[in-house]
């Protein structure tokens, strides 16, 4: 994927940059398959485009998921795999959710994205946004990659 390139007050390039909160079946998917959308969105968030948001809760479950047997993940390209993913993380508590979200688990995902919200702009990927409130901010993978190509920020 091309970088994308804005010009900045002095007239030099530079690299647009998007904070992200990446549900873990993202993170899921971009290991059994590199090449794939979510795939590409994982090399994004590691050397790329976007800057993962996450807390200890959220890294946690990244751990044990990416860590079950029935993925049969190699265990140090896991820990590699989110090693580099914590260097480039910004951490955040989370506050309340004044939303209704479906499924108890996808809550701190929420809860950390409005956090950070409250300060720049920032998105939720997730495969499945039907359970989810409808918002500009939480996207798919593909429509994450198209934001970043087209190289436009959140309008809502």
């Amino acid at each position: 994927m091309p970088r994308l390139k804005n010009p900045d007050v002095n007239g030099k390039d530079k690299q647009m940059m998007y904070y992200a909160v990446l549900d873990t079946n993202v993170l899921v998917s971009a290991m059994l398959k590199a090449g794939s959308v979510p795939g590409l969105v994982a090399a994004e968030a590691l050397c790329g485009n976007i800057i993962p948001v996450l807390n200890d809760e959220i890294l946690t479950e990244y751990e044990d998921v990416l860590n079950r047997p029935k993925f049969h993940f190699d265990q140090r390209a896991v820990k590699v795999f989110l090693d580099e993913l914590k260097k480039r993380a910004v951490y955040l508590d989370c506050g309340l959710v004044e939303e209704e979200i479906l499924d108890p688990k996808d809550i701190i995902f929420y809860a950390v994205l409005m956090e950070k919200r409250k300060e720049e702009d920032a998105y939720l990927v997730k495969g499945n946004i039907k359970r989810f409130p409808m918002r500009t901010y939480v996207v798919t993978p593909k429509e994450m990659l198209d934001i970043i190509e087209n190289g436009r920020r959140i309008q809502g």
